[in-house]
């Protein structure tokens, strides 16, 4: 048997197995990783409602902390997400989705001694569950959530197309990432006819720009650093620049796009403090822009993961190390 058809096997056995648990079991919390991204807050909302529709108990977590949420997903109804514990949590299988490692929901009560689910894309995920889907061909987890929507005979709604589309749009990039394919195209034209409002969409994910964040990508614009002959493209944003043009961390979003444009690069780099003071001190964006080099590999060796072509870590070492460690790194990933 191929490689190919060996991961097709196992990614229809776990399926299957997924399926067979969200059927069998009643109460479910579903949770994604710290930082959540549009592919997550989407997965996460289209499952807990697909759950509901079946007559199951579902909630939903994210750690206060997460809130408010960057200002691109805030027209989605989370109103009804868990900041704590539920009190019968014991007796609820845990959802993790777009989860590539346990450690990136660093919520220990998630974890001690309760029944796991873990339904993901990511190729660098670690298998930390009782039972793993991690379809590495899919462009998005929201693309494996519509497929088990379509296997448990969940009607597709308005509300569940919208929350998926937004999964698939962003961890796409808007459907010019490599991740995307036919497949890809026939689940966005299935989640259209449902319902989705597809320039409304747009418009609240990328067309509302505060002037803050306008004032912001000019800083970070401005002190552009490009090593390696121009393969190495990064920028900082300082605790200053937050306070300076009155931004909040959730405006950093997007600004990782302008640096990987840049001519001439393979590896784009946002290097950021951390204003909230929680936490490790600094966190790094990673892009690679044509795959020769996988940021996922460099991202780990910092604790971190993501995909090979976007991945990020959190770390306490200085602007000048990271320069330093991604110089490295870039180097090597080259070859």
């Amino acid at each position: 048997m191929s490689t190919a058809n060996a991961n097709a096997s196992e990614v229809e056995a776990a399926t299957a197995a997924i399926v067979e648990e969200l059927t069998s079991t009643e109460r479910f919390l579903i949770t994604t990783h710290e930082g959540p991204d549009g592919d997550a807050l989407g997965s996460t909302l289209a499952l807990h409602e697909a759950l509901t529709q079946l007559g199951k108990d579902s909630v939903m977590f994210l750690a206060e902390k997460e809130f408010p949420l960057p200002l691109e997903y805030r027209f989605l109804p989370l109103q009804e997400v868990f900041h704590e514990a539920p009190a019968d949590l014991s007796d609820r299988t845990v959802v993790f989705l777009d989860c590539g490692n346990i450690d990136r929901m660093p919520v220990p009560w998630l974890r001690d001694g309760r029944r796991m689910l873990n339904i993901d894309h990511h190729h660098d995920n670690t298998r930390f569950a009782d039972v793993d889907l991690v379809d590495v061909e899919a462009s998005s987890t929201a693309e494996i959530v519509f497929d088990l929507c379509r296997r448990l005979g969940v009607e597709i709604t308005e509300s569940i197309a919208q929350a998926l589309y937004v999964g698939l749009i962003t961890d796409t990039g808007q459907f010019m990432y490599e991740n995307t394919d036919a497949r890809t195209h026939r689940v966005a034209a299935e989640l259209i006819e449902s319902g989705v409002d597809v320039n409304g969409t747009f418009r609240r994910l990328y067309e509302r720009v505060p002037e803050a964040k306008l004032k912001l990508i000019a800083r970070a614009l401005g002190r552009i650093d490009r090593r390696l002959d121009g393969a190495l493209s990064t920028t900082y944003l300082s605790d200053e620049d937050y306070e300076a043009t009155g931004a909040d961390e959730t405006l950093t979003e997007g600004i990782i796009d302008f640096v990987r444009g840049i001519e001439g690069t393979s590896v784009a780099a946002v290097i950021r403090d951390k204003p909230d003071g929680t936490g490790a001190a600094r966190k790094v964006s990673l892009r690679s822009t044509d795959g020769s080099v996988d940021v996922s590999v460099i991202a780990r060796k910092m604790g971190g993961g993501g995909h090979r072509r976007a991945a990020g870590f959190s770390t306490d070492r200085s602007y000048d190390d990271l320069i330093e460690f991604l110089s490295d790194e870039t180097r090597a990933g080259l070859g």
